[in-house]
């Protein structure tokens, strides 16, 4: 599979030039990493996509230990390593024609610190936000990356498949969770795209709690939220919901109301409407059954090279639905001290509009 960086590249270039910018810094990794292929976390070092508007010029600044391996995988070759001795802001000047006017910067990522750092450097420069263009331009997922984001619900499912196979009254939380990232590497992911989720019995009404060592009973319910990120560099996040040994009426009535909420919302899901319309529908059944205080955020996310991205699906969202978008729609219902369920699935609007999902592990009840 081939990722066309000089796309994107020159995609985001023509918005630049739209806003008369001089250079824009890009410094968030996984925004650098969407543009060049290179996938590298610099920790406190500096890194840097640098566009020069002003001769079309790429340049990639990267922390000298990571020359090698940024010039095997970066599609930007211009790359200028910067020493732990050295300034960033000083080279970077330095590496610059003068008279820079505009400079572009992701507002959300830059630090104070570096801010002020340009500043100090470009004294005579102004600062336009550019996070919403980069957005809008991650925001639509090519066929290929839907490709890349199809083998990581795949490694995921298969892992959840045989890790629920190991589930028994007495295990713990941690110990499943341990399990399960186990089984993620074994099947040839990088390893979790966030810290595995899973919840027993009433410890399931906390969306996103932290395993512990609470055991499992009989009559628990086990909620399990999790994802990969593969080689590629792309996320999964799926979430299931069981019952150990024996479910109970109420617990089967909760389990199958949060399904019809599930399959509302991805009913819902076409190009040309507003997104508040999946959290709506979906967000309907749950009230309409009774339980509507017991459902409080947001119907689903967008997800990519990062576990959330735009779009956000939730009842305000006035965004129309667009061919290209991927996002989760996971409705629940979390009953503080008697515990919760959620369903969690990843859709995708396709190049005619329709809702194609990309997990496919059964949704109904399973009693383990």
């Amino acid at each position: 599979m081939i990722i066309d960086y000089q796309t994107r590249l020159q995609t985001l270039l023509e918005h630049l030039n739209e806003k008369n910018i001089d250079i824009a810094l890009i410094t968030s990794p996984a925004n650098v990493f969407y543009f060049t292929g290179f996938n590298s976390d610099p920790h406190e070092r500096f890194m840097a996509l640098i566009i020069d508007c002003r001769n079309n010029k790429f340049t990639l600044f990267v922390p000298a230990l990571d020359k090698e391996i940024a010039g095997a995988e970066s599609f930007v070759k211009n790359i200028i390593p910067i020493s732990d001795e050295e300034s960033p802001f000083s080279k970077l000047k330095s590496k610059l024609s003068s008279n820079v006017k505009c400079i572009g910067l992701e507002m959300k990522v830059v630090s104070m610190f570096q801010h002020n750092q340009l500043q100090a450097a470009f004294t005579d420069a102004s600062y336009i936000d550019i996070q919403s263009d980069i957005n809008k331009q991650r925001l639509i997922k090519s066929r290929n990356e839907i490709i890349y984001l199809q083998q990581a619900v795949d490694i995921i499912e298969k892992v959840l498949s045989e890790g629920i196979k190991k589930v028994h009254v007495g295990m713990t939380e941690l110990e499943l969770a341990a399990e399960l990232e186990y089984l993620m590497k074994s099947f040839g992911a990088v390893g979790p795209s966030f810290p595995t989720i899973v919840l027993a019995g009433e410890r399931a009404a906390l969306p996103h709690g932290t395993p512990g060592e609470r055991e499992f009973k009989k009559g628990d319910f086990l909620l399990i939220d999790f994802g990969v990120l593969t080689k590629a560099g792309y996320c999964s996040d799926i979430t299931r919901t069981f019952i150990i040994e024996e479910a109970s009426d109420k617990q089967k009535d909760i389990y199958n109301i949060v399904l019809q909420s599930n399959q509302a919302g991805v009913n819902a899901v076409k190009s040309g409407v507003p997104l508040k319309t999946f959290d709506m529908e979906a967000r309907d059944v749950i009230k309409e059954n009774g339980y509507g205080d017991y459902f409080n955020n947001r119907v689903g996310h967008g997800l990519g090279i990062e576990l959330h991205e735009e779009p956000s699906i939730h009842e305000n969202n006035n965004q129309i639905a667009a061919n290209g978008l991927l996002f989760t729609i996971e409705p629940g219902i979390y009953i503080p001290d008697y515990g919760g369920v959620r369903i969690e699935d990843e859709v995708y609007i396709n190049e005619v509009g329709d809702a194609e999902l990309l997990t496919s592990f059964p949704r109904e009840l399973q009693v383990l």
